[in-house]
């Protein structure tokens, strides 16, 4: 019986401890909740309406309604045309397209021969569930309504593949987990960095010298960020060399893109440090932030398919635009200068989270 009350005994403290505790109390409702609404609203894997771009060399009635039934069937929308095929290819190669329409002078006299294809659809394949989507277009229902109506069986439109042509996994995964093994590991070690110098009494030595909080956070990072780059190096090695996944772009433009993601991940870092009263909590916020990262940033899923209000949400996680850059510049071969978007956005996050973190941080105990 004795036994019994002082179990009912710790456990009251526990249930208390846990009230007081608005981080752990938080995580136990926020992540079920988190978990519900993005497998349930923002995971899709039926990717719609993907950007595109078109080349119309016959400009006939009937090559128009090749574009405007593409759209309609909700495969691609084309909100820019083009003159030729290499400024399609520029446009992939720049992520500003998924697909490029190429319709060539003659697509009346391909309409009254099935064997020929009417048009080519050059598609990305940095995203293998793209390409899925993009190869519904071949077997597309087309009639061509003028003075005859002419109705044509699949396939219609010839498909390239550009980036990724045996459509592997690998090559679309393993640049993306660099950005994950990044926002986890930098994330996590300044977490615990402000914590930490709690937990040890350190704090107390820290009051007592003239070093400014802007000076102690950039010191807390410095280490970190060379300890990012050899991970990128790391993980790229093993990609390239046992994975075999192709490497197109150039070593300082990956490096330097990485390095903005690093210093972004590493502030968002401090920010929960001074967040968090002990190292499980830092833990505990890093893996909430971790979760929508991984779900949200296009790294598994695509971002096309995500409602409106999702998207928008995933600008804000570094994760996102650095997944952009690394894709971009692995796979596409593409230069930062077409990438100032991606790095701009690093950027302000940068800044932003560096100046909050500075904000909260108070050089005194609590």
């Amino acid at each position: 019986m004795n036994a019994l009350l002082r179990i009912w005994a710790v456990l009251l403290k526990e249930l208390r401890q846990l009230v007081r505790d608005r981080v752990t109390f938080g995580m136990i409702v926020g992540i079920p909740l988190m978990q519900m609404l993005l497998f349930g609203y923002a995971i899709n894997q039926d990717v719609r309406d993907l950007t595109g771009a078109y080349v119309d060399l016959a400009d006939t009635g009937a090559s128009r309604q090749l574009i405007a039934e593409l759209g309609a069937a909700q495969i691609a929308r084309f909100p820019y045309r083009s003159d030729s095929v290499a400024e399609l290819e520029r446009l992939l190669d720049a992520g500003d397209i998924h697909v490029g329409l190429y319709i060539p002078p003659d697509f009346e006299r391909r309409l009254h021969d099935p064997a020929r294809p009417l048009a080519q659809l050059l598609v990305s394949g940095a995203d293998v569930l793209i390409v899925r989507t993009a190869l519904q277009a071949r077997a597309l229902p087309f009639d061509a309504r003028g003075g005859s109506r002419v109705s044509l069986r699949p396939p219609h439109i010839d498909t390239r593949v550009y980036y990724n042509t045996e459509g592997r996994s690998a090559v679309f995964i393993i640049p993306g987990l660099i950005g994950v093994i990044l926002t986890m590991t930098m994330t996590l070690f300044t977490s615990v960095a402000i914590v930490r110098e709690r937990e040890r009494g350190n704090l107390e030595l820290l009051i007592t010298t003239p070093v400014r909080e802007i000076e102690l956070m950039v010191g807390k990072i410095l280490p970190y960020i060379a300890i990012g780059l050899v991970q990128v190096t790391l993980v790229l090695i093993v990609g390239v060399w046992w994975f075999q996944v192709p490497f197109r772009g150039t070593l300082p433009d990956l490096y330097l893109g990485s390095l903005a993601f690093i210093m972004a991940t590493l502030t968002l870092g401090l920010l929960i440090s001074t967040i968090a009263r002990s190292q499980f909590q830092a833990m505990q916020v890093t893996m909430f932030v971790f979760l929508p990262s991984i779900l949200l940033s296009g790294f598994m899923f695509p971002f096309e398919g995500m409602p409106r209000l999702f998207q928008y949400l995933a600008q804000v996680l570094p994760l996102t635009h650095y997944v952009r850059i690394i894709r971009g510049v692995v796979l596409r071969g593409a230069d930062l200068s077409q990438l100032v978007t991606e790095l701009a956005a690093l950027g302000v996050f940068f800044v932003v989270a560096l100046a909050l973190a500075v904000a909260r941080f108070r050089k005194r105990l609590d």
